[in-house]
Order: structure tokens, then C-alpha cells, then sequence
């Protein structure tokens, strides 16, 4: 069924590729995993062309979302979700650009696109070019990146101003939870960005990512999962050990941070 929803798409004129990622696009998916579809066009395919094509292979649709990227967020006949997500390929790559070969640090997740771009699996590729693509930007990771990312990153963990700690601790002290739950989800995002820059790994996005740094990253902070665990746990149970949770990440990101070779 989806092999054939492929090849529907493929024939509009605007798709000029089409690729499957997340964990479809490798070998760790069972038959339960989403799919996520990137669909490369030249121009807009009308939204009810679009309605027409998937209503054959989904039992739920919602067309047009925006919340993030352009999709068609849908369920297929037999019960899974489909994204399917509509790029253009020049815009996208000049996204990876900015990172990979100009070297722009972002506030968390720097390399997602990157990452998505190298590990996406080809469906379609009439002209070559989502092929080309990938082969521009297979590169070793630039050291150039590799500092920016760790500079910007960590200054807005633990050392500027505003830095996220700091606005925890403030957060914390008004027993603002909401704000609390805010501030850490963005420690976090930075936290995992210097992790994954300092080992020279691109961010594979918001998911399983304290397994993926297991498995993946040989530099880790001293009690990495511990004291995640730590923080989690004390977050909203026990509000008067956060500051120092929060210390002792710091700390162990700090230390692991002056190996960096």
C-alpha cells in the first residue's frame, strides 16, 4: 500500500523526489512505526489533488497542517500514522548550508536537518538532485561547527545572562511549575546539542536521544543518566534539590567538556 501511495505521488509533475525518514528509513522499525515522508516539489500541489490522492489509503487526514513544516498529517487504512511533509529541495539545502559548510550554531538542534538529510532513504529522485544533495553534505563534521555549537549552546546553559539554569533557579524559587517544565525542555535542547557536537554525532531529533547518546557517543558527562534521572525525578517531587541537579549536570558537562579532543 504505501509502496503504491509512492509512486501516486511521483507522478505529479511538481514532486521532483520523495524520501522516507525516521526510523523507516533504516532497520529499527517494526510494523507499528510511523512514517515520516519528505516530498520534494517544484510548486504547490492544490490541497484537494492532495485530499483526492490519500483519501484511497487513509482513513484520517488532516491536510495542510503548519504547525511546524508545511504536511499532511494522516492514518493510514491499516491504523499507522503518516507525515507527509512538502520542501523544496533548494530552500532545505540551503538550511543544511548554513550549517555545514557556514557553520551557524542554532539553540538546540543545529544538525537535525543534516541528520535528516544524511540518514533519509531515497524513494524518488527524478533529476538527481536530493542525491547530489546528500553527497555534498556526506562531509566529516566541521570543527568549526563542532565550536560554535558548544559556544552558543553552553552559554545559554550556564554562563550568559539569560542563561537557562539561571531563569530555572529564578522559576523554581517562585514555585512557577509551569515555567520550570518551560525552562528545563530548553536546558535540555541545548544540553543534548553540546553532546552531540562534542562527539562530532548530528542530532537525530527529540527522540530516545539519552539512549542514542549510549550508544553513539563515547563522551559522555560523568553519571549522564543518573543525573538526568535525578532531575527528573526531583523536578516537580522535590522543587529543593533542582538547584543542585542542576549544579552537578553543569559541573559533569564542564569536566567532560575540557577532554574534548
Amino acid at each position: 500500500m504505501i509502496n503504491k501511495l509512492f509512486e501516486k505521488l511521483s507522478e505529479f509533475d511538481q514532486v521532483e523526489a520523495i524520501a522516507l525518514g525516521g526510523s523507516r528509513s533504516g532497520e529499527n522499525y517494526d510494523e507499528k512505526s510511523d512514517y515520516d515522508v519528505y516530498v520534494y516539489i517544484t510548486a504547490p500541489i492544490e490541497e484537494e489533488t492532495r485530499r483526492a490522492l490519500l483519501a484511497d489509503y487513509c482513513r484520517y487526514m488532516e491536510i495542510g497542517n503548519h504547525y511546524w513544516e508545511y504536511e499532511d498529517n494522516c492514518v493510514l487504512n491499516n491504523g499507522i500514522d503518516i507525515d507527509i511533509l512538502y520542501r523544496d529541495l533548494d530552500e532545505f539545502c540551503d538550511g543544511v548550508a548554513s550549517v555545514v559548510e557556514r557553520f551557524e550554531a542554532h539553540n538546540g538542534y543545529t544538525t537535525c536537518m543534516w541528520h535528516n538529510l544524511l540518514t533519509c532513504k531515497i524513494i524518488c529522485d527524478k533529476y538527481g538532485r536530493l542525491r547530489n544533495a546528500k553527497e555534498r553534505f556526506s562531509v566529516p563534521y566541521p570543527e568549526e561547527l563542532r565550536n560554535n555549537i558548544i559556544k552558543r549552546n553552553t552559554a545559554l546553559l550556564y554562563s550568559a545572562m539569560p542563561a537557562y539554569s539561571l531563569q530555572l533557579k529564578k522559576a523554581n524559587g517562585r514555585n512557577d511549575r509551569v515555567s520550570v517544565v518551560h525552562r528545563t525542555a530548553a536546558f535540555l535542547e541545548s544540553y543534548f546539542d553540546v553532546i552531540f557536537a562534542l562527539n562530532k554525532q548530528t542530532h537525530p531529533g527529540e527522540k530516545r536521544l539519552i539512549e542514542l547518546c549510549r550508544n553513539n557517543c563515547t563522551l559522555l558527562p560523568e553519571r549522564f543518566e543518573e543525573n538526568l534521572d535525578r532531575l527528573f525525578d526531583d523536578m516537580l517531587t522535590h522543587s529543593d534539590r533542582l538547584t543542585e541537579d542542576l549544579n552537578t549536570i553543569i559541573s559533569a558537562l564542564r569536566s567532560v567538556l575540557t577532554r574534548k579532543t
